[in-house]
């Protein structure tokens, strides 16, 4: 049975809330259907009974002091408003509890599509930009009330600044957003929407940078005098040769090289796998004497490894950062991937070969469909007197 608490209209008052210790019911008499609760232990509890859908609920609203009742009154009455808007409290608010952070969200998504993601580098910067650029500023918010506003206070302050880190947080925050959508828990995707409110960014391409190809060879010769480790210089030398991109050099393995030739293979090549290269299409590398050389010279170095170019770490792969290291050293303001370039520019000004066949050489896709639905030849005696004449121009 309820008992009065004694006050004017039947109400508590914050005196008699802090005061009360004989166990029972306290009703407020707000009419909202609130009471007090004091436990033998002398533990207090708010309480609020209200009729949803013609069931009797007991709502639990906290504890005094930590829930005031003033704050109490507050959140009895809006459930109050809640019924009779036809929704019910309880579920309302197990629903909300529900609803993920968007830092949750993002390690769910992180999580759901990690095993899908062939780079594993690409899947550590989908968390780890959204760590230090998203989670500050919205991690803590609701996934469903992640607004437009949201999303452009965290690209507003480096969009411009750094345009291919922003576009891309900008990418990943919709990535989470959309599977926010699918799973009901908002209506749209805001990083799509702020797209447009966005200033626009420079359209100026930073391109790697590349030695002019009459610098190679003196490049090439600067890393064999070097101190650099043995395998460090045959590793970037077979990759100039071969103009071949970093990790595909240095994730070389022993059985992608078959020195023999055949009807098949009139020449020594290197046959990187599909999922190694960017283009997910399994690449022959014809190889130039100068090549084979190298990987002779490899074989005697090899730690027992399955790779070519092994790491200082048994069964660890040479580190992108060790070849781009050495070349800076050296002196040469050059990016490893920009030996691409610099082979690309030789076969344009210094030789007659067809476009496609420095094109196949890098292994680089080709965009007009209807001419790739033709190319069926992988043009490989072609690209053999190419490589050819690539490793004769660096020797001098």
């Amino acid at each position: 049975m309820l008992k009065k608490a004694g006050t004017r209209a039947n109400k508590l008052s914050a005196l008699f809330v802090r005061s009360v210790s004989k166990p029972g019911k306290y009703h407020d008499g707000s009419g909202i259907g609130l009471y007090l609760r004091v436990d033998p232990s002398g533990a207090k509890f708010w309480v609020q009974r209200i009729m949803v859908n013609g069931k009797r609920r007991e709502l639990g609203l906290g504890s005094p002091p930590v829930t005031t009742l003033a704050n109490v009154r507050e959140a009895a009455l809006e459930n109050k408003r809640m019924v009779r808007a036809g929704t019910d409290p309880l579920k309302a608010k197990r629903e909300a509890r529900a609803v993920p952070t968007f830092e949750q969200a993002a390690y769910k998504v992180y999580e759901l599509n990690k095993p899908t993601w062939s780079n594993a580098k690409h899947a550590a910067q989908f968390i780890s930009t959204l760590r230090t650029y998203a989670f500050p500023k919205i991690g803590q918010l609701k996934i469903s009330d992640v607004a437009t506003g949201d999303v452009m206070a965290v690209l507003t302050p480096f969009w411009t600044i750094k345009p291919e880190t922003a576009r891309r947080v900008r990418q990943r925050i919709g990535t989470v957003m959309k599977w926010a959508v699918a799973q009901g828990f908002c209506d749209y995707d805001p990083a799509q929407s702020v797209k447009e409110a966005l200033p626009k960014q420079s359209k100026v391409q930073k391109h790697r940078k590349a030695l002019h190809y009459s610098e190679v060879a003196g490049c090439i010769a600067a890393i064999k005098s070097s101190n650099a480790g043995n395998t460090t210089k045959l590793a970037l030398e077979f990759l100039i040769l071969t103009a071949a991109r970093s990790g595909e050099i240095r994730n070389a393995c022993w059985d992608e090289i078959n020195l023999e030739v055949s009807p098949a293979w009139p020449c020594p090549v290197w046959s990187v796998p599909a999922a190694r290269m960017k283009a997910k299409r399994a690449h022959t590398v014809p190889l130039p004497n100068r090549a084979i050389a190298i990987l002779i010279h490899a074989k005697g170095l090899s730690d027992g490894s399955e790779f070519v170019f092994p790491g200082t770490s048994q069964g660890k792969t040479l580190s992108d950062m060790t070849l781009s290291k050495l070349v800076k050293q050296l002196g040469f303001d050059a990016d490893v991937h920009g030996f691409r370039t610099s082979f690309k520019t030789w076969a344009q000004e210094r030789t007659d070969f067809a476009n496609e066949v420095s094109e196949m050489a890098l292994a680089h896709t080709i965009q007009n469909k209807a001419e790739a639905a033709y190319a069926r030849s992988d043009l490989i005696e072609k690209r053999k007197q190419m490589m050819d004449q690539w490793a004769r121009y660096l020797a001098g």
